[in-house]
């Protein structure tokens, strides 16, 4: 048996041990940081003991309304607004609505089974938990958990109180799962579908691919899913979504009711510099093309799985409009499978720099709301785009 005593120490120029030192760093920084906030009364509770509005309210709402027997109230914004208030002890001036698939309900439920602010940090422990894991699992060192801990786009996820953990512990466990257990791959993918506009090209990739193990799991997950809701719901839930959907459009791609310079999307960035909507459309739409058919060519070729897993996890952030600064820490993912290729293969010249720049782009989000997240995204797909052209030329690492 395997102890802490026996694992021997890692050598000073071991990469490990600068990830480590990294990863441990910015993992104290950001406690120092939410544990100011929260004794300032901006996280987690005021000053008052009344707890914070932020996203989690909206889970927490919709899950009251679930045990009171009103599923689909969580998509009356009226009376959905009346519980959050009610929730927090106070009116607010932001708004957190409903628009996710009733299957997420189950998962609202549970969470609202505990008073508002408990329940918030038990999200966070409870999906961070699983979020670490997954990324541990990928790396494939005892350093991924610090890694994980400390991956700055994690932080953006916590003062948010919002769902990025448990997106980011379902794609990598389904990238992670893919060769040794497709079938469990497919369930992670299955249960993905409560943030739809991130599995978009599994499908497609798997399809191309053969993986049919993976995508017949997918499938019947999310429709055993789809089926326990609507037993447990009925279908006025379902109905009540459908409605919304063109509402949430309007209000996020449409008006820019969130504020441009917080998508981190080409279609962000192309109406916060004045484009419209129609030209931020050609414009998303192209680069979805784009790396579709790229992702298709790469995972039908003889790439390392490790650079194809990378690959698709950074496409899954690129290829879709609806992207926040808190969903940016499934970057964490292709940067997991980059660093597990890495410490086998050796690092490329200024491939740490790299590593450190995307860090740096997502931890100044907080003094610069506009689209520092896709630049890490677009610095994350060139760092796997240079690797598979090093495979593929057959050059050396260094």
């Amino acid at each position: 048996m395997t102890t802490l005593a026996s694992v021997p120490p890692l050598a000073p120029t071991d990469p490990r041990r600068l990830i480590a030192v990294a990863g441990l760093a910015v993992l104290l920084a950001a406690v120092v940081f939410l544990a100011g906030a929260f004794f300032q009364g901006f996280f987690i509770a005021d000053k008052s003991g009344h707890g914070i509005a932020n996203d989690f309210v909206n889970v927490w709402a919709a899950g009251r309304l679930v045990l009171d027997g009103h599923a689909a109230q969580a998509y009356d914004w009226t009376i959905h607004r009346q519980v959050q208030e009610a929730a927090v002890g106070h009116a607010f001036a932001d708004e957190y609505r409903w628009h996710y698939p009733p299957p997420f309900l189950f998962a609202a439920a549970l969470a609202a089974m505990l008073p508002f602010v408990a329940a918030g940090v038990a999200w966070l422990l409870a999906t961070g938990a699983l979020y670490a894991a997954a990324i541990r699992g990928i790396v494939g060192d005892r350093v991924g958990w610090l890694f994980a801990l400390g991956f700055p786009g994690a932080l953006w996820n916590v003062t948010a109180g919002q769902n990025g953990f448990l997106t980011t512990a379902l794609i990598g466990g389904a990238l992670g799962l893919m060769e040794r257990q497709p079938v469990l791959a497919g369930c992670c993918l299955g249960l993905l579908t409560y943030k739809p506009q991130f599995g978009v090209l599994f499908p497609l990739v798997l399809m191309a691919t053969g993986r049919w193990r993976a995508v017949f799991s997918a499938a019947l997950t999310a429709a055993a899913l789809a089926a326990l809701s609507w037993l447990a719901f009925g279908s006025a839930p379902w109905l009540a979504m459908v409605q919304t959907l063109s509402t949430a459009n309007q209000l996020v791609l449409t008006d820019g009711g969130m504020g441009w310079g917080k998508l981190q999307s080409v279609f962000g960035l192309v109406r916060a510099l004045g484009g419209g909507e129609t030209i931020a459309w050609v414009v998303q739409g192209g680069l979805a093309l784009a790396v579709a058919a790229a992702l298709v060519w790469l995972w039908r070729g003889d790439a390392p799985f490790e650079l194809k897993a990378a690959a698709l996890a950074v496409g899954t952030v690129l290829v879709t409009p609806y992207v926040f600064a808190y969903d940016l820490v499934v970057l964490a993912v292709p940067l997991a499978f980059l660093l597990r290729y890495a410490l086998g293969h050796g690092f490329l010249r200024c491939e740490g720099w790299a590593l450190a720049a995307v860090g740096a782009l997502l931890l100044i989000y907080i003094v610069a709301t506009t689209q520092v997240g896709l630049a890490a995204s677009i610095m994350v797909a060139l760092l796997v785009v240079r690797r598979a052209w090093d495979t593929r030329s057959g050059l050396p690492a260094g």
